[in-house]
């Protein structure tokens, strides 16, 4: 059971019935009222919720209440108990699919590819929330996914082909708040260039949160189905976010969608520049076809770039340097350019190779973690 009945606001509870289909009965403007879960059902279940914590009994009402979901077979009770427990944003996956299967079941690899597809779509708005970009590549994932890591996912009640993700307010929200703008961003870019052939739209979607990772995730979405939603509700605790719709429409994408997602992503790939860097890290492997000249490095980054490795080709003496750095334990210093095809792993252009001379105790330190590497 969530938390004491004296820490539920009995507004919220019959938002989050409403929201779940159930049905209320009694006067609209009595003290309580009483509500019946959707569908038929085994076994009846009613809940008598107050209107308000004026109610004398709101107390007794409300334990009652959460101990009859608790029981429920309803398979919105779950759901329901969740976010009282946890205050949650909600977002919704459905795919329709032409394949038929048995009610409430889905093949292991349609969900397991829904489950990809759905994480893929979060972690597009939570990349979007460190900051705008056409592609982010490797970077700013760690970031991104302390953002998403409490989200809590289940099965969309009576929908087999559905999702459905709890995304706690705290940390969660501006990523809902962000993939709101984003989806109706890239929806009307696409509706834009199938209209009028023209691209233009995606380039002012990204400043909504739209960009490669996005379109590659509903890409995703809707690949071997005759289409896909994504649905949105706050929590009412919160309600809406300035600037965004109370109750937001389901966003839908279909197959016809997808040759202009898929010239956007390239598009996004192809258009995002690449960016100069100042790296300091420490050289992980080291590859050259002979004794002399160039070759190339791994490079596990210390500062200067938001991934968590490097490849950089060096010249022969940069190498030299490098490979010195290695076996001393010590970390380089280089720069260059970090490009955008390579998803910010690859730095081009490198120069100022140099070590970094670190003291004895930190330089035991990274003598470790490359062991632990």
């Amino acid at each position: 059971m969530p938390h004491r009945p004296t820490d539920i606001d009995p507004v919220v509870l019959g938002a989050l019935l409403r929201r779940h289909g159930w049905q209320p009965h009694g006067s609209a403007t009595g003290q309580c009222t009483r509500w019946t879960p959707p569908g038929p059902g085994t076994t009846p279940t009613s809940l008598l919720v107050p209107t308000s914590r004026a109610f004398p009994d709101c107390d007794d009402l409300l334990t009652e209440a959460l101990a009859a979901l608790t029981r429920s077979a309803a398979p919105s009770a779950r759901d329901i108990l969740t976010c009282l427990t946890l205050p949650s944003d909600e977002i919704r996956w459905n795919r329709d699919t032409a394949r038929p299967t048995a009610p409430d079941a889905t093949p292991w690899s349609t969900q397991d590819r829904l489950r990809t597809a759905a994480r893929q779509v979060l972690l597009a708005a939570a990349l979007a929330v460190h900051r705008h970009a056409r592609h982010h590549g490797a970077r700013h994932r760690d970031h991104a996914r302390a953002l998403i890591d409490d989200v809590l996912v289940g099965t969309a009640p009576g929908a087999p082909h559905g999702l459905t993700a709890f995304v706690p307010v705290d940390p969660g929200r501006p990523v809902t708040e962000r993939l709101h703008h984003g989806l109706h961003a890239t929806r009307d870019a696409v509706d834009y260039q199938r209209a009028t052939g023209r691209p233009d739209a995606f380039d002012t979607a990204v400043a909504a949160g739209a960009g490669r990772e996005l379109t590659e995730a509903l890409i995703a979405l809707v690949h071997g189905t005759e289409g896909a939603t994504v649905t949105l509700a706050w929590a009412p605790a919160t309600g809406a976010p300035t600037g965004c719709a109370t109750l937001p429409e389901p966003v839908e994408f279909t197959p016809g969608d997808l040759p202009a997602l898929r010239v956007a992503s390239a598009r996004y790939l192809r258009d995002e520049p690449s960016v100069p860097a100042h790296v300091t890290g420490t050289v992980t492997r080291l590859r050259r076809s002979g004794h002399h000249g160039a070759g190339t490095i791994r490079l596990r980054v210390l500062t200067g770039a938001d991934v968590p490795h490097l490849r950089v080709i060096l010249d022969e003496d940069a190498y030299r340097t490098a490979a010195h750095a290695h076996l001393a334990g010590i970390p380089i210093r280089v720069s260059g350019r970090l490009e955008s095809t390579g998803g910010f792993r690859r730095l081009t252009g490198a120069y100022g190779v140099e070590p970094v001379q670190v003291d004895d105790a930190e330089r035991e330190r990274l003598m470790k973690s490359l062991g632990e590497d």
